[in-house]
């Protein structure tokens, strides 16, 4: 895939993750959770690869910082599943292992760089990695299960073919 296409559809669902932000983003004790970026994240990870990806996650939650609709966690909680989410893909070559991807790096490891790392480090806060775990987890698992959902029907449709996308 070109680097233009690349381009586009990071900017298209970054623009999707940024605008239904304000909507999916719920509060849980000190983080916000967001499938809908869980969802970007797994979508990405299938398009445009693992730095593509990254680099939308780490976007998507600057912009969402800024706009006061994200936390410092939402660094953490959605680059590693991004990052997972497209090795994932690339290794296993199917939609599912990059949710698998996404929901074992946003779900599992996520919660405890929030806790030991950036709560500490950049909130100043001492939290336990089991405050962050079902939030994250949860998130990670319903925007990847819809994510999955969506690609599944795409390919039914005949409007998406994830094997040609492995071609370029």
């Amino acid at each position: 895939m070109s680097p233009v296409k690349k381009t586009a559809y990071t900017i298209v669902f970054m623009a999707l993750a940024i605008a239904l932000s304000p909507f999916t983003s719920i509060p849980v004790g000190i983080a916000r959770i967001n499938p809908t970026q869980h969802f970007v994240n797994v979508f990405l990870a299938v398009l445009v690869g693992a730095r593509w990806n990254l680099g939308a996650a780490a976007g998507v939650s600057l912009i969402r910082n800024a706009l006061g609709v994200g936390s410092l966690l939402a660094f953490p909680g959605s680059m590693i599943g991004a990052f997972l989410g497209a090795l994932g893909y690339r290794m296993v070559k199917r939609p599912w292992a990059a949710a698998l991807g996404e929901v074992l790096g946003t779900g599992i490891l996520a919660p405890f760089a929030g806790a030991w790392i950036i709560a500490p480090a950049l909130m100043g806060k001492h939290i336990g990695v089991l405050a962050l775990l079902p939030g994250f987890l949860l998130s990670s698992l319903a925007g990847s299960f819809l994510a999955l959902t969506v690609i599944t029907s795409l390919e039914k449709a005949r409007v998406l073919n994830t094997e040609s996308l492995l071609q370029d």
